[in-house]
């Protein structure tokens, strides 16, 4: 999974399927969560995952109204089709995704 900054997420969303899981380094959730949503990238091999570092992309996680991390949201083709706070584990994760594929 990479990191993105404001610029590459705005060109990653626009077309395809893309998770996105708005984190900070300091976060426990956010660190328990990482490998769960790096397990299921493999998985999806139609759906691009990604992170953005909420402490480096203020402006992103304003515009989304991310208020607690880790938030993930799931784009297609520029719209939020789904989203979700809050650690999960990798079977609540793979749920979540297949509801909205």
């Amino acid at each position: 999974m990479r990191i993105l900054n404001t610029e590459e997420f705005n060109e990653l969303i626009k077309t395809g399927t893309t998770l996105v899981d708005f984190f900070a380094d300091w976060c426990g959730p956010c660190k328990m969560l990482g490998p769960v949503l790096e397990e299921l990238d493999s998985e999806y091999p139609d759906v691009d995952f990604a992170k953005v570092n909420v402490d480096e992309n203020m402006e992103l996680a304003g515009e989304y109204g991310i208020m607690s991390i880790p938030a993930v949201f799931l784009f297609r083709d520029g719209e939020v089709i789904g989203n979700f706070g809050g650690y999960r584990d990798r079977e609540s994760v793979r749920e979540f995704l297949d509801s909205k594929l």
